[in-house]
């Protein structure tokens, strides 16, 4: 995946947070299951800002919701195979893949996609 697929990945992430507002340390290990470069996080913040996906406040990430979030139905499949977990790094058995329209954000355990996606 390239620079700009990575952040185009980032900000459909984002746009599809469950949560109207989280602490910046909490976006950031999102954003961390699609790149732990620094420079790219921050890029991947200015853009979902500069796109009114996001607003910043005081360490803390407002989400601009208008309706969008995971269906987990439509755009999570899961997959049988031999994976680690892009969130906690476990063993997995059954992948869980999210499909945005960027593109697919994974392979994440049964509980970490509902953290990823803030269902938790």
């Amino acid at each position: 995946m390239d620079r700009e697929e990575r952040i185009e990945l980032g900000v459909d992430l984002l746009a599809h947070l469950e949560a109207d507002e989280l602490p910046l340390s909490a976006v950031v290990d999102r954003i961390e299951t699609v790149t732990t470069n620094p420079t790219l996080t921050r890029e991947i913040l200015d853009t979902a800002e500069l796109r009114g996906v996001i607003d910043r406040e005081e360490g803390r990430i407002l989400t601009r919701r208008g309706g969008t979030f995971v269906r987990f139905e439509r755009q999570v499949v899961r997959r049988d195979g031999d994976f680690s977990c892009r969130r906690c790094g476990a063993g997995l058995s059954t992948g869980h893949f999210v499909r945005f329209d960027s593109g697919e954000l994974g392979p994440f355990g049964s509980s970490c996609i509902r953290k990823v996606l803030g269902r938790d």
